[in-house]
């Protein structure tokens, strides 16, 4: 997008074209009362501002610093050389102040390929921006530097950011898998999810942990690779919630949205689209607490994104799309009641009722979770016992270990990052079976009745065990443990 100002004769006032919004609109106030308030003339004249592409909508308050210098500089009260080779972007204050605004990073991700030289943002925003290579980024405290850069450009220093050294500095300090008591069941399926990036709920009575085991999964994840960093922290800036994050988003996301979610507040969504949770979650996880509570058809949204990575949203006048590689965890109890197969609570629930509380979830969502894992209570001596188990960082070696020899195995492939996102054209290449494994896993089909999906999903898993024990082909007992991990087909 780009700003033209035209000064010409006749009634003195601000015309603005290109489909702009109510906050573009108001900009003009904005921009006379900031620029005689830092001690600049407003042209007494007509001023046509062109927002360009003109059939492409404009909103927020982005264009007031743009449109502030398109002035200054027709009316030749600053030079205009720099003007083709810069990009400006930010929120004008009454008193002259620059504002931080939204989306910064992307922007100045997309300037850079397209060979821009500079950035000028807020100097609030001049961290974030300086984050792309090859950018030359100045952040501003008000319009009167601006000016000043314009005219002496020289004086001034781009705003330098060490991505190392930050990336270098996030160490989760979160909830330790050492904290919980037994449960070596669901220990190792979050061992198994973190290291294959597979998708994961736990089934279990109230009480049993379901939610303090998921809260324990960001911890033993893999870091962030820069790439991967650099997207999500596009993401957040677009969502508006990077000063919440900082100047770069180090640490995989964890979004937890509360049951009562909408499917616009998942995908995404507005008359501008803005990333849903689900986008807000690429490279980390998406964690749905007591699952069935959510609505059926708000579920059904996710479908699509676990399959293929990304949410388009279209509008009348355009179309989005939001990356959405995430790792869906969920928990729920087993039935309304939260007791059946309970070894100390008996189920009040009938048949009837169970059946219609899975009926809540569908087969093709329940297909695309590949380990489905029953959570019990703890026993009494258990409660009171110390915990034994590893260690979050400990587990994290083995899931690092275990990752670094899928990207090997996947070097080729740049649309792979994890086990958990082959297509079928990978299970034969790297997933094949010797005679004993293809029994039990036919064999598992026809008891568990299996789709083609689900038996996949076996295979993906079988995979990341493999990897886990070092192994470079697929084993009987590794096909064995990736079948246990259907709990929901071996209750229904």
């Amino acid at each position: 997008m780009g700003v033209e100002v035209d000064l010409s004769g006749g009634m003195p006032g601000i015309v603005v074209v290109g489909l702009p919004d109510t906050a573009v609109q108001e900009s003009k106030e904005r921009v006379k009362a900031t620029l005689k308030n830092s001690g600049y003339a407003f042209p007494m004249r007509k001023i046509v501002i062109n927002l360009t592409p003109a059939d492409l909508r404009k909103e927020g308050p982005s264009f007031d610093l743009p449109i502030s210098v398109g002035i200054m500089a027709a009316s030749e009260q600053v030079s205009g050389q720099l003007l083709g080779d810069y990009l400006f972007l930010g929120e004008v204050s009454l008193d002259g102040s620059l504002r931080p605004v939204a989306g910064v990073l992307p922007i100045a991700a997309a300037a850079q390929k397209m060979g821009i030289i500079g950035l000028v943002v807020p100097q609030d925003n001049a961290q974030e921006a300086a984050v792309v290579e090859g950018l030359a980024v100045f952040g501003f405290a008000n319009l009167s530097q601006v000016a000043e850069f314009l005219n002496q450009p020289e004086k001034f220093s781009p705003v330098e950011v060490n991505t190392k050294q930050l990336l270098q500095r996030s160490q989760f300090t979160g909830q330790d898998l050492h904290d919980v008591k037994g449960q070596s069941f669901a220990r190792r399926a979050l061992e198994i999810a973190a290291a294959g990036g597979h998708n994961l709920i736990f089934v279990g009575p109230p009480g049993s942990g379901k939610t303090m085991l998921a809260r324990r999964l960001p911890g033993i994840l893999p870091p962030l690779e820069f790439a991967e960093a650099l997207e999500v922290t596009q993401i957040h800036s677009v969502a508006g919630l990077l000063k919440e994050r900082g100047t770069l988003v180090c640490d995989r996301p964890f979004r937890s949205p509360h049951h009562s979610a909408s499917g616009p507040s998942l995908v995404g969504g507005g008359s501008f689209p803005r990333p849903g949770e689900i986008s807000l979650s690429h490279h980390g996880i998406l964690f749905l607490d007591e699952l069935t509570e959510f609505k059926r058809d708000v579920l059904d949204f996710l479908r699509q994104p676990l399959e293929d990575g990304y949410v388009t949203i279209s509008r009348t006048r355009l179309s989005v799309t939001f990356p959405a590689q995430f790792t869906l965890v969920a928990s729920t109890n087993p039935c309304p009641c939260g007791y059946y197969g309970d070894t100390l609570q008996p189920c009040t629930c009938s048949p009837r009722q169970r059946e219609s509380y899975w009926a809540k979830l569908s087969g093709p969502l329940m297909d695309r979770i590949d380990l489905q894992v029953a959570v019990n209570r703890l026993k009494p001596e258990e409660i009171t016992s110390q915990p034994t188990g590893e260690t979050s960082a400990m587990v994290r070696e083995r899931v690092q270990l275990a990752r670094e020899r899928s990207q090997h195995r996947f070097q080729a492939e740049k649309s792979i990052s994890c086990n958990a996102q082959m297509q079928s054209r990978h299970l034969h290449q790297w997933c094949k079976l010797d005679e004993g494994s293809r029994m039990l896993l036919e064999g598992a089909i026809r008891k568990l009745g299996l789709s083609a999906r689900a038996s996949d999903r076996v295979l993906k898993v079988a995979r990341t065990i493999a990897d886990l024990a070092g192994e470079e082909h697929l084993q009987a007992a590794h096909v064995a443990e990736g079948v246990q991990y259907r709990t929901i087909d071996r209750m229904q």
